[in-house]
């Protein structure tokens, strides 16, 4: 078997994809602390995606069920499961799945609970990324169906902004 080397990794580059927002109305539903961890469900109600090959709309009918709990004494920690259908301004639908993590201090999470304050948060201060892949029969999109993006995501007042690009 061959030894790995210690060189430098060669840099994940990207190409910007798209941004999109997702609503999330009636916030997040917590579960609780189950055997598994504090599960919480947010519902997806719409939003809009745009960007140079792609735009739309957010249907309504997906969601995310992510688990929660600590990284440290300071520190939340959470992963998404998550799933949406996209409908682009020409009629394709686009099924979208992700897995992603949440980093937020705990000062964040309390500017989170209160809404007048919670989508003015700096996403400097907190993490929270996401790793989607596409699925579509449309023949103008069946290039999604060979991408991996990564996206940086940001709280906002209907739900959370998504920044994505496609893993070169």
């Amino acid at each position: 078997m061959e030894k790995a080397t210690e060189t430098a990794p060669q840099t994940v580059l990207g190409d910007y994809l798209c941004t999109v927002d997702f609503h999330v109305a009636g916030g997040i539903l917590p579960l609780g602390a189950s055997p598994f961890g504090e599960r919480r469900i947010g519902y997806v109600t719409g939003g809009s995606f745009a960007g140079p090959r792609l735009r739309g709309a957010v249907l309504p009918g997906g969601g995310n069920w992510s688990v929660a709990g600590r990284l440290d004494a300071t520190t939340a920690v959470g992963t998404m499961d998550a799933r949406a259908i996209w409908q682009t301004d020409d009629g394709a639908i686009i099924y979208v799945s992700y897995g992603g993590r949440s980093v937020i201090p705990d000062d964040v999470r309390a500017e989170f609970a209160d809404p007048a304050r919670a989508a003015s948060v700096d996403p400097a201060r907190y993490y929270l990324r996401i790793a989607p892949v596409f699925e579509t029969a449309d023949p103008n999109y069946g290039w999604l169906n060979g991408v991996l993006a990564i996206g940086l995501g940001e709280r906002t007042d209907l739900g959370a902004r998504h920044r994505i690009y496609v893993v070169r």
